[in-house]
Protein backbone atom coordinates (compact mmCIF):
# COMPACT_ATOMS: atom_id res chain seq x y z
CA UNK A 1 0.00 0.00 0.00
CA UNK A 2 2.97 2.29 -0.51
CA UNK A 3 2.18 3.25 -4.13
CA UNK A 4 1.01 6.68 -5.22
CA UNK A 5 -2.61 5.58 -5.52
CA UNK A 6 -2.78 4.26 -1.96
CA UNK A 7 -1.00 7.25 -0.48
CA UNK A 8 -3.58 9.52 -2.13
CA UNK A 9 -6.46 7.30 -0.96
CA UNK A 10 -5.03 7.30 2.57
CA UNK A 11 -4.83 11.09 2.54
CA UNK A 12 -8.39 11.44 1.22
CA UNK A 13 -9.71 9.11 3.93
CA UNK A 14 -7.84 10.91 6.73
CA UNK A 15 -9.10 14.28 5.51
CA UNK A 16 -12.70 13.05 5.52
CA UNK A 17 -12.36 11.39 8.94
CA UNK A 18 -10.93 14.60 10.41
CA UNK A 19 -13.94 16.65 9.33
CA UNK A 20 -16.35 13.96 10.54
CA UNK A 21 -14.71 14.18 13.98
CA UNK A 22 -15.51 17.91 13.99
CA UNK A 23 -19.10 17.08 13.04
CA UNK A 24 -19.32 14.68 15.99
CA UNK A 25 -17.95 17.20 18.48
CA UNK A 26 -14.24 17.99 18.09
CA UNK A 27 -13.20 21.68 17.93
CA UNK A 28 -13.39 23.48 14.58
CA UNK A 29 -10.57 22.70 12.14
CA UNK A 30 -9.27 20.29 14.80
CA UNK A 31 -10.67 16.94 13.83
CA UNK A 32 -7.11 15.74 14.24
CA UNK A 33 -4.16 17.57 15.77
CA UNK A 34 -1.25 15.62 17.21
CA UNK A 35 0.16 18.60 19.11
CA UNK A 36 -3.19 19.70 20.55
CA UNK A 37 -4.26 16.18 21.49
CA UNK A 38 -0.98 15.35 23.25
CA UNK A 39 -1.30 18.67 25.10
CA UNK A 40 -4.89 17.80 26.13
CA UNK A 41 -3.77 14.39 27.39
CA UNK A 42 -0.94 15.98 29.39
CA UNK A 43 -3.50 18.30 30.97
CA UNK A 44 -5.83 15.42 31.81
CA UNK A 45 -2.98 13.77 33.70
CA UNK A 46 -2.39 16.97 35.65
CA UNK A 47 1.01 17.71 34.11
CA UNK A 48 -0.20 21.22 33.25
CA UNK A 49 -2.99 23.25 34.85
CA UNK A 50 -4.63 24.90 31.82
CA UNK A 51 -8.22 23.94 32.64
CA UNK A 52 -9.51 24.54 29.10
CA UNK A 53 -7.30 21.85 27.51
CA UNK A 54 -7.59 18.70 29.64
CA UNK A 55 -8.91 15.50 28.08
CA UNK A 56 -7.38 12.11 27.25
CA UNK A 57 -7.79 12.04 23.48
CA UNK A 58 -8.85 8.62 22.09
CA UNK A 59 -7.63 9.68 18.64
CA UNK A 60 -4.02 9.42 19.81
CA UNK A 61 -4.66 6.08 21.52
CA UNK A 62 -6.28 4.69 18.39
CA UNK A 63 -3.57 6.03 16.11
CA UNK A 64 -0.75 4.28 17.98
CA UNK A 65 -2.69 1.02 18.36
CA UNK A 66 -3.80 1.13 14.72
CA UNK A 67 -0.20 1.54 13.64
CA UNK A 68 0.80 -1.40 15.84
CA UNK A 69 -1.92 -3.63 14.38
CA UNK A 70 -1.01 -2.71 10.80
CA UNK A 71 2.70 -3.26 11.46
CA UNK A 72 2.06 -6.69 13.04
CA UNK A 73 -0.15 -7.81 10.14
CA UNK A 74 2.42 -6.64 7.58
CA UNK A 75 5.25 -8.15 9.66
CA UNK A 76 6.86 -4.71 9.93
CA UNK A 77 6.88 -4.48 13.72
CA UNK A 78 10.54 -4.27 14.66
CA UNK A 79 11.82 -2.96 18.01
CA UNK A 80 14.72 -0.64 17.25
CA UNK A 81 16.27 2.53 18.61
CA UNK A 82 19.39 3.96 20.20
CA UNK A 83 19.84 6.79 17.70
CA UNK A 84 20.74 9.82 19.84
CA UNK A 85 17.73 9.46 22.20
CA UNK A 86 18.56 12.48 24.37
CA UNK A 87 18.86 14.72 21.31
CA UNK A 88 15.56 13.39 19.99
CA UNK A 89 13.86 14.19 23.30
CA UNK A 90 15.10 17.78 23.12
CA UNK A 91 14.05 18.10 19.47
CA UNK A 92 10.59 16.75 20.27
CA UNK A 93 10.27 19.19 23.16
CA UNK A 94 11.12 22.16 20.92
CA UNK A 95 8.90 21.07 18.03
CA UNK A 96 5.94 20.84 20.41
CA UNK A 97 6.53 24.28 21.93
CA UNK A 98 6.78 25.83 18.45
CA UNK A 99 3.61 24.01 17.33
CA UNK A 100 1.69 25.44 20.28
CA UNK A 101 2.88 28.94 19.39
CA UNK A 102 1.27 28.34 15.98
CA UNK A 103 -1.69 26.53 17.59
CA UNK A 104 -1.43 23.27 15.72
CA UNK A 105 0.79 20.56 14.27
CA UNK A 106 1.45 20.18 10.52
CA UNK A 107 -1.65 17.99 10.16
CA UNK A 108 -3.86 20.62 11.75
CA UNK A 109 -2.18 23.26 9.57
CA UNK A 110 -3.49 21.41 6.49
CA UNK A 111 -6.93 20.99 8.08
CA UNK A 112 -7.03 24.70 8.90
CA UNK A 113 -6.25 25.56 5.28
CA UNK A 114 -8.99 23.16 4.19
CA UNK A 115 -11.37 25.07 6.46
CA UNK A 116 -10.50 28.42 4.87
CA UNK A 117 -8.07 29.66 7.54
CA UNK A 118 -5.69 31.98 5.67
CA UNK A 119 -3.40 32.24 8.69
CA UNK A 120 -2.48 28.60 8.14
CA UNK A 121 -1.27 29.41 4.62
CA UNK A 122 1.26 31.76 6.20
CA UNK A 123 2.21 28.89 8.48
CA UNK A 124 2.59 26.59 5.47
CA UNK A 125 5.07 28.98 3.87
CA UNK A 126 7.10 29.00 7.09
CA UNK A 127 6.80 25.21 7.35
CA UNK A 128 8.18 24.78 3.83
CA UNK A 129 11.01 27.22 4.59
CA UNK A 130 11.93 25.24 7.70
CA UNK A 131 11.92 21.99 5.74
CA UNK A 132 14.15 23.57 3.11
CA UNK A 133 16.56 24.49 5.91
CA UNK A 134 16.49 20.90 7.13
CA UNK A 135 17.19 19.62 3.61
CA UNK A 136 20.22 21.93 3.48
CA UNK A 137 21.68 20.18 6.52
CA UNK A 138 20.74 16.74 5.19
CA UNK A 139 22.72 17.46 2.05
CA UNK A 140 25.66 18.51 4.22
CA UNK A 141 25.60 15.17 6.04
CA UNK A 142 23.29 15.73 9.04
CA UNK A 143 22.54 12.50 10.90
CA UNK A 144 21.55 11.28 14.36
CA UNK A 145 23.32 7.96 13.69
CA UNK A 146 21.90 4.52 13.00
CA UNK A 147 19.29 2.65 15.02
CA UNK A 148 19.93 -0.75 16.59
CA UNK A 149 17.81 -3.76 17.48
CA UNK A 150 16.12 -3.25 20.85
CA UNK A 151 14.27 -5.49 23.34
CA UNK A 152 10.57 -6.16 22.80
CA UNK A 153 9.73 -4.15 25.92
CA UNK A 154 11.11 -1.02 24.24
CA UNK A 155 9.08 -1.65 21.10
CA UNK A 156 5.73 -2.06 22.82
CA UNK A 157 6.18 0.66 25.45
CA UNK A 158 4.01 3.37 23.88
CA UNK A 159 1.17 1.02 22.82
CA UNK A 160 1.04 -0.32 26.39
CA UNK A 161 0.91 3.23 27.75
CA UNK A 162 -1.96 4.02 25.36
CA UNK A 163 -3.94 1.03 26.62
CA UNK A 164 -3.42 2.34 30.15
CA UNK A 165 -4.65 5.78 29.09
CA UNK A 166 -7.76 4.22 27.51
CA UNK A 167 -8.55 2.51 30.81
CA UNK A 168 -8.17 5.83 32.65
CA UNK A 169 -10.40 7.59 30.10
CA UNK A 170 -13.17 5.03 30.43
CA UNK A 171 -13.03 4.66 34.21
CA UNK A 172 -12.48 8.42 34.81
CA UNK A 173 -10.88 8.22 38.29
CA UNK A 174 -10.87 11.36 40.43
CA UNK A 175 -7.23 12.18 39.70
CA UNK A 176 -7.89 12.56 35.95
CA UNK A 177 -8.92 16.07 34.84
CA UNK A 178 -11.65 16.78 32.30
CA UNK A 179 -12.23 20.28 30.88
CA UNK A 180 -15.67 21.73 31.50
CA UNK A 181 -15.23 24.48 28.90
CA UNK A 182 -12.87 25.35 26.08
CA UNK A 183 -11.31 23.04 23.47
CA UNK A 184 -10.79 20.19 25.95
CA UNK A 185 -14.53 19.97 26.58
CA UNK A 186 -15.24 19.63 22.87
CA UNK A 187 -14.87 16.06 21.68
CA UNK A 188 -16.58 13.35 19.72
CA UNK A 189 -17.92 10.30 21.62
CA UNK A 190 -15.12 8.03 22.84
CA UNK A 191 -16.01 5.08 20.62
CA UNK A 192 -16.16 7.23 17.48
CA UNK A 193 -12.83 8.92 18.28
CA UNK A 194 -11.18 5.59 19.05
CA UNK A 195 -12.38 3.93 15.84
CA UNK A 196 -11.34 6.99 13.83
CA UNK A 197 -7.90 6.83 15.44
CA UNK A 198 -7.53 3.12 14.65
CA UNK A 199 -8.39 3.75 10.99
CA UNK A 200 -6.01 6.71 10.74
CA UNK A 201 -3.26 4.66 12.40
CA UNK A 202 -3.66 1.82 9.92
CA UNK A 203 -3.82 4.14 6.91
CA UNK A 204 -0.85 6.24 8.03
CA UNK A 205 1.28 3.16 8.72
CA UNK A 206 0.53 1.45 5.44
CA UNK A 207 0.87 4.59 3.29
CA UNK A 208 3.96 6.00 5.11
CA UNK A 209 2.08 9.31 5.31
CA UNK A 210 4.17 12.22 6.62
CA UNK A 211 3.44 15.93 6.44
CA UNK A 212 7.17 16.72 6.39
CA UNK A 213 8.26 13.88 4.12
CA UNK A 214 6.23 15.09 1.14
CA UNK A 215 7.85 18.54 0.96
CA UNK A 216 11.27 17.17 1.99
CA UNK A 217 11.29 14.54 -0.77
CA UNK A 218 10.07 17.06 -3.33
CA UNK A 219 12.98 19.39 -2.54
CA UNK A 220 15.58 16.67 -2.04
CA UNK A 221 14.66 14.11 -4.71
CA UNK A 222 12.04 15.88 -6.88
CA UNK A 223 9.71 13.07 -5.75
CA UNK A 224 6.01 13.96 -5.40
CA UNK A 225 4.87 10.61 -3.99
CA UNK A 226 4.47 11.43 -0.28
CA UNK A 227 3.08 14.87 -1.12
CA UNK A 228 0.01 13.14 -2.57
CA UNK A 229 -1.09 12.24 0.96
CA UNK A 230 -0.81 15.90 1.95
CA UNK A 231 -2.87 16.90 -1.10
CA UNK A 232 -5.42 14.16 -0.43
CA UNK A 233 -6.06 15.40 3.12
CA UNK A 234 -6.46 18.97 1.86
CA UNK A 235 -8.90 18.07 -0.94
CA UNK A 236 -11.11 15.71 1.08
CA UNK A 237 -11.24 17.99 4.13
CA UNK A 238 -12.05 21.06 2.01
CA UNK A 239 -14.91 19.29 0.21
CA UNK A 240 -16.27 17.87 3.48
CA UNK A 241 -16.03 21.29 5.16
CA UNK A 242 -18.07 22.83 2.35
CA UNK A 243 -20.67 20.06 2.61
CA UNK A 244 -21.03 20.47 6.38
CA UNK A 245 -20.98 24.27 6.27
CA UNK A 246 -17.65 24.53 8.12
CA UNK A 247 -15.76 26.30 5.31
CA UNK A 248 -15.05 29.98 6.00
CA UNK A 249 -12.32 31.89 4.17
CA UNK A 250 -10.76 34.62 6.32
CA UNK A 251 -7.94 35.60 8.62
CA UNK A 252 -10.25 36.58 11.46
CA UNK A 253 -12.86 34.53 13.32
CA UNK A 254 -11.14 31.22 12.72
CA UNK A 255 -11.52 28.53 15.40
CA UNK A 256 -8.57 28.30 17.80
CA UNK A 257 -6.19 30.35 15.65
CA UNK A 258 -4.37 33.67 15.87
CA UNK A 259 -3.67 36.23 13.17
CA UNK A 260 -0.04 37.19 13.87
CA UNK A 261 1.59 36.32 10.55
CA UNK A 262 5.20 36.76 11.65
CA UNK A 263 4.90 34.23 14.44
CA UNK A 264 2.72 31.87 12.42
CA UNK A 265 5.58 31.81 9.89
CA UNK A 266 8.47 31.52 12.35
CA UNK A 267 6.85 28.95 14.64
CA UNK A 268 6.02 26.64 11.74
CA UNK A 269 9.50 27.18 10.29
CA UNK A 270 10.82 25.81 13.59
CA UNK A 271 8.39 22.88 13.38
CA UNK A 272 9.49 22.14 9.82
CA UNK A 273 13.21 22.29 10.59
CA UNK A 274 12.91 20.27 13.80
CA UNK A 275 10.74 17.62 12.16
CA UNK A 276 13.22 17.11 9.31
CA UNK A 277 15.95 16.69 11.91
CA UNK A 278 13.79 14.07 13.67
CA UNK A 279 13.03 12.25 10.43
CA UNK A 280 9.28 12.89 10.38
CA UNK A 281 6.35 15.01 11.54
CA UNK A 282 4.48 14.38 14.84
CA UNK A 283 1.99 12.13 13.05
CA UNK A 284 4.81 10.03 11.62
CA UNK A 285 6.54 9.81 15.01
CA UNK A 286 3.40 8.31 16.58
CA UNK A 287 3.11 5.81 13.74
CA UNK A 288 6.77 4.81 14.11
CA UNK A 289 6.19 4.38 17.86
CA UNK A 290 3.49 1.85 17.04
CA UNK A 291 5.94 0.04 14.75
CA UNK A 292 8.37 -0.47 17.65
CA UNK A 293 10.72 2.48 17.15
CA UNK A 294 11.83 3.49 20.65
CA UNK A 295 13.55 6.62 19.29
CA UNK A 296 10.12 7.85 18.23
CA UNK A 297 8.78 6.94 21.68
CA UNK A 298 11.43 9.20 23.20
CA UNK A 299 10.42 11.92 20.74
CA UNK A 300 6.77 11.57 21.79
CA UNK A 301 7.84 11.90 25.43
CA UNK A 302 9.57 15.12 24.35
CA UNK A 303 6.30 16.31 22.79
CA UNK A 304 4.46 15.50 26.03
CA UNK A 305 6.87 17.40 28.26
CA UNK A 306 7.07 20.28 25.76
CA UNK A 307 3.28 20.64 25.78
CA UNK A 308 3.17 20.79 29.57
CA UNK A 309 6.08 23.25 29.67
CA UNK A 310 4.46 25.51 27.06
CA UNK A 311 1.29 25.88 29.13
CA UNK A 312 2.92 25.99 32.55
CA UNK A 313 5.27 28.81 31.53
CA UNK A 314 3.03 30.83 29.22
CA UNK A 315 4.68 29.92 25.90
CA UNK A 316 1.53 28.66 24.13
CA UNK A 317 -0.48 31.16 22.11
CA UNK A 318 -4.16 31.89 22.56
CA UNK A 319 -6.81 32.34 19.89
CA UNK A 320 -7.40 35.83 18.53
CA UNK A 321 -10.69 37.29 19.73
CA UNK A 322 -12.43 40.62 19.17
CA UNK A 323 -14.47 42.13 21.99
CA UNK A 324 -16.07 45.56 21.51
CA UNK A 325 -13.61 46.27 18.73
CA UNK A 326 -10.59 45.32 20.84
CA UNK A 327 -8.41 42.53 19.45
CA UNK A 328 -6.80 40.22 22.00
CA UNK A 329 -5.00 36.90 22.05
CA UNK A 330 -2.16 35.65 19.88
CA UNK A 331 1.39 34.67 20.78
CA UNK A 332 2.80 35.73 24.15
CA UNK A 333 6.10 37.55 24.63
CA UNK A 334 7.49 34.40 26.23
CA UNK A 335 6.31 32.37 23.25
CA UNK A 336 8.01 34.74 20.80
CA UNK A 337 11.30 34.60 22.71
CA UNK A 338 11.02 30.81 22.89
CA UNK A 339 10.43 30.55 19.13
CA UNK A 340 13.59 32.51 18.30
CA UNK A 341 15.58 30.53 20.87
CA UNK A 342 14.27 27.26 19.43
CA UNK A 343 15.33 28.17 15.90
CA UNK A 344 18.82 29.09 17.13
CA UNK A 345 19.18 25.87 19.15
CA UNK A 346 17.90 23.76 16.25
CA UNK A 347 20.53 25.23 13.96
CA UNK A 348 23.24 24.60 16.57
CA UNK A 349 22.15 20.96 16.96
CA UNK A 350 22.05 20.56 13.18
CA UNK A 351 25.58 21.94 12.80
CA UNK A 352 26.95 19.74 15.60
CA UNK A 353 25.41 16.62 14.04
CA UNK A 354 26.46 17.40 10.49
CA UNK A 355 29.44 15.43 9.27
CA UNK A 356 31.80 17.32 7.08
CA UNK A 357 32.55 15.51 3.86
CA UNK A 358 36.06 14.05 4.04
CA UNK A 359 38.67 15.92 2.12
CA UNK A 360 39.46 14.18 -1.16
CA UNK A 361 42.68 12.20 -0.94
CA UNK A 362 45.18 13.46 -3.46
CA UNK A 363 47.87 10.94 -4.32
CA UNK A 364 51.34 12.34 -4.08
CA UNK A 365 53.08 12.44 -7.43
CA UNK A 366 56.69 11.43 -7.53
CA UNK A 367 58.64 13.37 -10.05
CA UNK A 368 60.42 10.94 -12.32
CA UNK A 369 64.09 11.70 -12.83
CA UNK A 370 65.30 11.39 -16.41
CA UNK A 371 67.62 8.54 -17.19
CA UNK A 372 71.26 9.74 -17.14
CA UNK A 373 72.89 10.21 -20.49
CA UNK A 374 76.00 8.33 -21.52
CA UNK A 375 78.04 11.50 -21.00
CA UNK A 376 76.75 11.82 -17.40
CA UNK A 377 77.53 8.17 -16.69
CA UNK A 378 81.04 8.60 -18.02
CA UNK A 379 81.58 11.56 -15.71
Amino acid sequence: MHGKKWILIGGLAIGLISVLLVFFGNPGNMGYCIACFIRDTAGALGVHQAAAVQYIRPEIIGLVLGSLIAALIAKEFMPRGGSSPATRFVLGFMVMVAALVFLGCPLRMVLRIAGGDLNAIVGLVGFAAGIAGGVFFLKKGYSLKRTHKMPLTDGISLPVIQIGLLVLLITAPAFIFFSESGPGSMHAPIIISLIAGLIVGVLAQRSRLCMVGGIRDLILFKDWTLLLGFVGILIAAAIANVCFGFFHVSFMDQPIAHTDGVWNFLSMAAVGLGSVMLGGCPLRQLVLSGEGNSDSVITVFGYFVGAAFAHNFGLASSATTVTDGVVSGGPTLAGKIATIAIIVVLVIIAVINTKKAPEPVVAETVEEKPEPTDMQVAK
